[in-house]
């Protein structure tokens, strides 16, 4: 079939087997030049992807001429991490190839199973605010957003997780090792990023003399939408110190000086996330968002001005969104471009910056909102350090003139905190610079405008509004849970619940029905047996699916709770020992995570699930009635084994912590059934489902406060609560470490307990008790898992994606965008 690209005739590929089979061939041969007798599991994957990369770029393409024909308004997505997961499969199910890819495989000799495994993950995020991003793109694609998004190309993301002798060990993410044929390099698209030096006053003007540069290349990353869609792409930055080689030392048999001054201009894509615990950590950190955000707004700009040949309607054409504070300094970057390289004044730069920018908040909590040393800012970035101040000035002159006197809150919102050593304030020069800013579920967004940014929800009360996250069905069921999309295309009578999510309540009327809860049962177990079958293959531990499976997936922090969980598990050991012929539930809990490598806190929750474990499922007398699990190296890829065969999905938080989640989203969606606090978009889940079909427990956000406003004092649950006391005495007296009896010594108080896990303890085991009740009860149960499945509809991403591009981003999908799908 032909196709013309603008004004020149192509084949495109075709997507039946015998197509698939010629093209795949043909890639091992003429683009990898690999003999197919030969071929490696990892080349016949290569070229498999080379294939499905050509069905989709017909996609790219007609999308980017599309935005072009429209010249609409762009979104621009910053994010310093994303959670892609692999692409392949992912592809596959969008371009509604799956079936035929197997065959085609099949009909080759090939192992389809095998080969896809060979795929790494793409090592360029961490936890939730990474595969929130990656939902988001995939929605953007299916609804034919208008949209490109920018990140770096991490060399060695964030690290590999191994756990030796109990203990987290780092090392190297290496999966740029394998080939990726999946982006696309893009050499011509290169900025140069500065650092250093001095300004100085000439002719008037501000004029920034660098000290060091390091060029961005750009690799695009496609991102496929779903069915009739288009496709966008993901501009990832990689350094390159460019001359930074020094000939003359490497001559002179010095190599190691020759490779120095390039070692360190690159360093700034090597790792996700460096360990900031040292000042060079922390300036590397900055550097690593600066290099981010420079690239990108010198590409967003350069693109306008190639389309558009004028700035003047930069604020017209262009929506910059920051995900997090990571990216902020997008602004004073952008003002930079405008002043002093595009003659704006000030005011007029300003601006348009507050018609481009908006800024999602993922976090309430003050140690997480970023603030930069002033001195450490200005000796990096002095130009920038200049246009921050200028901005403070030019805010707090409005304040004073709108809030006489009140010296006070022209301190508090100052971007520069004064009181910590000269910071300034990342998310204060979000808000500011903002035109829209979000919070992540409707509780916290609310609490963001009576807790961190009060001051600036009564300076700005239009400003704020919410967007509740959400997740990416054709991921998170498509291609997670094959049983489950077979399960539902069969029971709904159609696919289009991949696109318009909100077709899973016609599930409800049907519930109660034995032979839709029969078939549920076989989708639970096969996931189980999956995930069972997985455990036994990495650990060499025996797991009965007939078990219920409480799992508590996610980055090991302090606020995340998994010590609550863990005591739990001890207190239960203990009734069990105390009282083993009760009728108790047989339990596997299955934890995965990784701890940030100088998190100290965080490492040591990890080696106690591990003595813990060794203990528990060493005893005899526990008869496997408890089994403790901790896989490693947890991703998107092992997400996809665990999240479908989870019975209880732990969603524990402090209230007034976890600003949404996405994890207690997609375990709801696969049937598990929520146990948490009121926190994050757990309300929103108890909303829909209805509080029969979720255990929620613990202290609510007001009552949290209560107890810190009172003097909370931890020993005093301790003392009142003879099994929390054992449990305490025995983790810090070495019940579970004998071989170093102090190893949890200084845990007899959870270091002051903010978290607040002894205070939540007792209604956590109570609740857990209602859980093995409940859960004896098969049919209800299941009932109450086919009722969350059915009830999640609202938390799509492509909702979220379609709020964002309404009410914040004002764009409209390309084509017909009435016919869009919203997920509604």
């Amino acid at each position: 079939m032909d196709h013309v690209t603008g004004s020149y005739a192509h084949h495109l590929p075709q997507k039946d087997v015998p197509s698939i089979k010629r093209a795949i061939v043909y890639k091992l041969i003429f683009t990898l030049g690999v003999d197919p007798d030969i071929a490696k599991p990892d080349e016949w994957l290569n070229a498999a992807m080379f294939a499905v990369r050509d069905l989709i770029t017909e996609d790219l393409l007609h999308g980017h001429r599309a935005k072009i024909s429209a010249a609409s308004r762009m979104v621009y997505y910053l994010s310093m991490e994303y959670l892609p997961g692999r692409a392949f499969i992912n592809s596959l199910i969008n371009q509604d190839v799956y079936d035929a890819y197997r065959q085609a495989f099949r009909e080759l000799g090939l192992d389809f199973d095998r080969i896809v495994d060979q795929e790494e993950d793409p090592g360029l995020g961490n936890g939730g605010l990474g595969r929130l991003a990656a939902c988001f793109l995939d929605s953007m694609a299916t609804l034919k957003i208008p949209a490109i998004a920018y990140g770096i190309r991490y060399q060695y993301g964030m690290f590999a997780q191994k756990i030796v002798d109990g203990q987290q060990v780092e090392s190297p993410d290496l999966w740029l090792d394998h080939d990726m044929s999946w982006q696309f390099p893009r050499p011509s698209r290169s900025y140069s990023i500065c650092f250093g030096g001095t300004v100085h006053e000439e002719k008037g003007r501000r004029v920034w003399n660098h000290g060091e540069t390091v060029n961005a290349i750009g690799y695009d990353d496609v991102i496929p939408g779903y069915g009739d869609a288009t496709a966008n792409f993901l501009r990832l930055w990689t350094a390159h110190a460019g001359g930074r080689f020094d000939l003359g030392d490497f001559n002179r048999g010095e190599y190691f000086a020759a490779m120095e001054s390039q070692t360190q201009q690159e360093n700034v894509s090597r790792v996700l996330y460096p360990d900031d615990s040292t000042t060079a950590g922390k300036e590397l950190r900055l550097r690593q968002e600066y290099f981010l955000i420079s690239a990108s707004v010198q590409d967003i700009v350069c693109r306008h001005k190639r389309q558009f040949g004028r700035l003047d309607t930069l604020a017209e054409k262009v929506a910059i969104h920051l995900n997090d504070t990571h990216p902020v300094l997008a602004i004073p970057e952008l003002m930079y471009i405008l002043i002093d390289k595009e003659a704006f004044p000030f005011d007029a730069a300003w601006t348009v910056c507050g018609k481009i920018f908006s800024y999602t908040n993922h976090t309430l909590m003050g140690e997480a909102l970023e603030t930069w040393p002033v001195d450490m800012l200005g000796r990096i970035l002095p130009r920038h350090l200049e246009i921050i101040l200028q901005i403070n000035e030019h805010f707090l002159k409005q304040v004073a003139r709108d809030y006489p006197g009140d010296v006070d809150l022209i301190r508090r919102v100052s971007l520069i905190d004064e009181e910590q050593g000269r910071r300034v304030r990342m998310a204060w020069l979000a808000v500011i610079g903002a035109h829209k800013v979000n919070g992540v579920a409707k509780i916290h967004s609310e609490l963001m405008k009576t807790s961190v940014f009060v001051d600036f929800a009564r300076i700005f009360p239009d400003r704020f509004t919410n967007v509740t996250n959400g997740v990416t069905p054709r991921r998170w069921i498509g291609v997670a849970n094959r049983p489950l999309t077979a399960f539902l295309d069969d029971v709904l009578e159609t696919s289009d619940w991949k696109v318009h999510l909100g077709k899973l309540h016609e599930l409800n009327p049907r519930v109660g029905d034995p032979e839709v809860q029969e078939a549920f049962v076989r989708v639970k177990r096969a996931n189980k047996e999956r995930l069972a079958g997985y455990i036994r293959k990495v650990l060499a531990i025996e797991i009965d699916p007939d078990a219920l499976f409480d799992v508590q997936v996610k980055r090991i922090h302090e606020y995340k709770r998994q010590m609550l969980n863990i005591l739990h598990i001890i207190d239960r050991y203990n009734r069990i020992v105390h009282d083993p012929n009760a009728d108790w539930q047989p339990r596997v809990f299955i934890f995965a995570g990784k701890a940030a490598s100088a998190y100290h806190a965080a490492k040591m929750t990890i080696r106690l699930i591990h003595d813990v474990a060794k203990v528990i499922n060493d005893d005899p007398r526990v008869r496997d009635l408890i089994k403790v699990v901790f896989l490693p190296d947890y991703s998107v890829s092992l997400a996809q084994i665990i999240i479908p065969a989870a019975d209880l999905s732990e969603q524990i938080s402090l209230a007034g912590t976890e600003a949404s989640g996405t994890g207690n989203m997609k375990f709801a969606l696969n049937g598990a059934l929520t146990i948490g606090t009121l926190d994050g978009a757990n309300v929103e889940i108890l909303e829909r489902v209805g509080d029969e079909n979720i255990f929620i427990f613990g202290h609510t956000v007001d009552e949290v406060e209560a107890i810190r406003r009172s003097g909370y004092d931890p020993l005093s649950y301790v003392d009142r609560d003879p099994q929390l006391r054992q449990v305490v005495r025995q983790i810090t007296t070495g019940a579970f470490s004998p071989e170093e009896l102090g190893r949890y010594a200084s845990m007899t108080s959870m270091h002051g307990d903010y978290y607040q896990i002894l205070a939540d303890f007792r209604s956590y085991v109570h609740c857990q008790n209602d859980v093995d009740e409940y859960y004896h009860n098969k049919t209800a149960w299941v009932r109450s898992a086919l009722i969350n499945i059915a009830n999640m509809g609202y938390f799509s991403s492509d909702r979220s994606v379609a709020q964002y591009a309404r009410d914040i981003w004002r764009v409209t999908a390309l084509g017909d965008e009435k016919s869009a799908p919203c997920g509604l």
